[in-house]
């Protein structure tokens, strides 16, 4: 009888918790959807505790845009389809033979969509490392000059770089670039800008770093108060050469930088890798061509007959991490593009969300929940449900690369959350360990909000603090 009473104090005493943190929430959504930035929006809610019982639910069954919270179905997807060990490979061969130092054919450098080839987040990956790889490749190989071509094979993705998603706003930015199966410097680079003295003024250009490839670069860009920002929008398309920039950056300081998306990371490879094989003098007789050049004359690539050496990223876990941690919405689709190939041999983007969506069907996501355009979230077509975000998260605690996963989500209102965000869009997923040690797993996504009234955030944090 004694032991019956403990089990019922216990349930009726959790039963109660769980009622006072509803009513807790219950009163932090009702204040929050009071808000006079609230008026037009539409809010979604979904927590559970790490069980997945639920403790509050608001549309949780509405597909809404998530914004970069997306990036939590293509990360999870790609750590257990690919591995957290997993590593991009850069492949290096050639045709022909190698006689008396000279290489009697074609030299194949063939990428697999590495998102850090040449990127400045790794100390191996910087663009100095690559090409010193590169070069050591070739001197280990006996190579002294190639009487042939350097081909930049970049078939394994398709030739079209973006999601249809995007928007043309977007993607003459650095944060809306396109991916290929070779990219390079994460696809970006800096344009330096001097300010007007005036309020108005036009700015100038100083430079771009590295040197941008387009033909023209139109600079629309104006001068601003002091410290009002980056409100520039930079305008480059896929394989174009006439770029343009508009908007506004602040009077008062010495130069401003802002970053763009390259059009085709390839040419600017081609330049730094042909510059290299310069300086280490090692002559290429008929130049370096790029993948793109096959793909318009609808030309297969040679393929490699002798391979010399192969290039590998770090692990999947650590890209992940600053996929998480820095948004960076090449490293989603790259993983997205990269799924599909693992898969079909073949990455583009439709493959990847096909595949994507396959895989959250087979752990229990209804496909219908995730109507996605992309691997990042930047597209403004994706809808995903809060509760479809629950249900991955709660899947990736049970993984073994768990651990990677979590201690990739950035810190924000001292919860582990990845947070979103696009025009009139707000979004946090992930897990928070209360003071009491309870548990919980939760996403909110905002859509529609009043954003000329400031930020929502503060707000969506108040709700989110009666968890506490």
């Amino acid at each position: 009888m004694r032991i019956v009473l403990i089990f019922l104090f216990v349930c009726f005493s959790f039963g109660v918790t769980a009622q006072s943190i509803n009513q807790k929430i219950q009163t932090a959504v009702n204040s929050f959807l009071a808000d006079e930035q609230l008026k037009h929006a539409i809010a979604s809610l979904y927590i559970t505790d790490e069980n997945g019982n639920k403790i509050f639910a608001l549309n949780e069954q509405y597909g809404l845009a998530p914004a970069s919270t997306q990036k939590i179905f293509t990360s999870i997807a790609a750590l257990s389809l690919l591995g957290k060990d997993f590593t991009y490979k850069t492949e290096i061969g050639y045709t022909g033979n190698v006689d008396d130092g000279y290489l009697n054919g074609d030299l194949i450098i063939k990428g697999y969509g590495d998102p850090t080839f040449g990127s400045w987040r790794y100390k191996n990956t910087q663009p100095a490392a690559v090409l010193d790889f590169i070069i050591k490749t070739l001197q280990n190989a006996g190579i002294q000059n190639i009487y042939g071509n350097v081909i930049l094979d970049d078939a394994a993705f398709s030739y079209q770089p973006l999601p249809g998603g995007y928007t043309w706003e977007d993607m003459g930015n650095y944060y809306g670039s396109g991916s290929w199966a070779i990219n390079w410097r994460e696809n970006q680079y800096d344009l330096i800008l001097k300010p007007g003295k005036n309020i108005g003024d036009t700015s100038s250009m100083i430079k771009t770093t590295p040197q941008l490839l387009a033909n023209e670069f139109n600079n629309f860009i104006t001068t601003a108060d002091a410290n009002s920002g980056d409100n520039t929008i930079l305008y480059l398309p896929p394989y174009g050469t006439s770029a343009f920039a508009e908007g506004t950056i602040p009077k008062g300081v010495k130069d401003f930088t802002v970053s763009g998306a390259m059009a085709y990371a390839a040419d600017q490879f081609k330049v730094e890798l042909d510059s290299a094989l310069l300086k280490n003098k090692i002559p290429v007789k008929h130049g370096i061509i790029t993948g793109a050049s096959f793909q318009k004359k609808q030309e297969a690539v040679s393929s490699i007959q002798v391979p010399l050496g192969t290039y590998n990223s770090p692990a999947l876990d650590s890209i992940v991490y600053w996929f998480m941690q820095k948004s960076i919405n090449l490293y989603g689709e790259c993983l997205l593009k990269t799924i599909a190939y693992q898969q079909d041999n073949f990455g583009s983007t439709g493959s990847g969300i096909a595949n994507l969506k396959k895989f959250w069907q087979q752990n229990g996501i209804d496909s219908s929940a995730l109507n996605i355009s992309d691997g990042s979230g930047l597209s403004p077509q994706n809808r995903v449900t809060t509760f479809a975000l629950v249900q991955a998260l709660m899947y990736a605690q049970k993984q073994n690369w768990y651990v990677s996963f979590y201690n990739a989500l950035p810190v924000y209102n001292n919860m582990k959350l990845k947070s979103g965000s696009i025009s009139s869009v707000r979004s946090f997923a992930g897990y928070y360990t209360a003071s009491n040690g309870k548990k919980y797993i939760l996403a909110i996504v905002v859509n529609n909000y009043d954003a000329s009234k400031g930020s929502v955030t503060p707000k969506i944090f108040k709700v989110l603090d009666a968890l506490k």
